[in-house]
């Protein structure tokens, strides 16, 4: 099957494949007759049929201090919290930080890289190019972590979301490779109970499958047959246009 990226860019890894390469930014769109897609890192072997979500919060790297940080500096400078406040080398490459506590209140930042940092160590997130600190940072000054929504993607959990939607998964991909996962348009999922055929589907009691939609969970895509639990069956996804 033939991929059109977004913007009209080439795309250099086809649909049904897994590679230990990444070709692509996280995210990156593709279209494909009538299909949307979504260019994923893998956080485990990701399952054929399945619905799958970004990587589990890590709660260790919410509210991190900042140190003073000039406006226009390209690194935010941190001081890692106790316990299990460390930071692995790039845990947080292509991530975000969030400035949650003043000054700086509101700003997000897009992170390029980063080195290992201990628990409650000096360190240095190192901006995207051409991105830099808008308001000056300072002791008071604390920032949120969070991963690519599209890096380390799960197989979804049963019953109980621990992050967004993520989509379907249209080929196995393996644990730390890079692929493709299914966000618009007709394609497939793992069914649980029976849901009508048009009925909108949401999170199940089993992992990696969706159920009939109840009102305090996401909407991820509708049925286009009539649901057979157990069954991976035509669905139409709902999370990307």
């Amino acid at each position: 099957m033939k991929l059109t990226g977004e913007n009209g860019q080439a795309v250099a890894q086809p649909l049904f494949s897994s590679s230990a390469t990444q070709y692509h930014e996280l995210g990156f769109k593709a279209t494909a007759q009538g299909r949307a897609l979504r260019y994923v890192k893998a956080g485990a072997l990701l399952v054929t049929g399945n619905a799958l979500q970004s990587a589990v919060e890590d709660v260790d790297h919410d509210d991190i201090t900042c140190r003073a940080t000039a406006i226009g500096a390209t690194q935010l400078l941190i001081t890692t919290g106790s316990g299990s406040g460390n930071l692995d080398e790039n845990e947080y490459a292509d991530g975000y930080a969030v400035i949650d506590t003043t000054a700086g209140l509101g700003f997000t930042y897009h992170i390029q890289s980063h080195a290992a940092i201990a628990a409650s160590t000096n360190g240095a997130l190192t901006l995207v190019d051409g991105e830099s600190v808008q308001v000056a940072l300072d002791t008071n000054s604390k920032i949120t972590l969070v991963q690519n929504p599209f890096k380390n993607v799960i197989q979804l959990p049963a019953s109980t979301l621990t992050n967004r939607m993520a989509g379907g998964c249209v080929f196995p991909i393996a644990s730390g490779e890079f692929g493709w996962v299914q966000t618009g348009g007709p394609g497939a999922a793992l069914i649980s109970g029976t849901p009508g055929a048009g009925q909108p589907l949401t999170v199940s009691g089993t992992a990696g499958a969706l159920a009939v939609h109840s009102a305090e969970l996401p909407e991820a895509a509708f049925m286009l047959v009539t649901g057979r639990s157990g069954k991976v069956l035509p669905v139409f996804w709902t999370l990307d246009s």
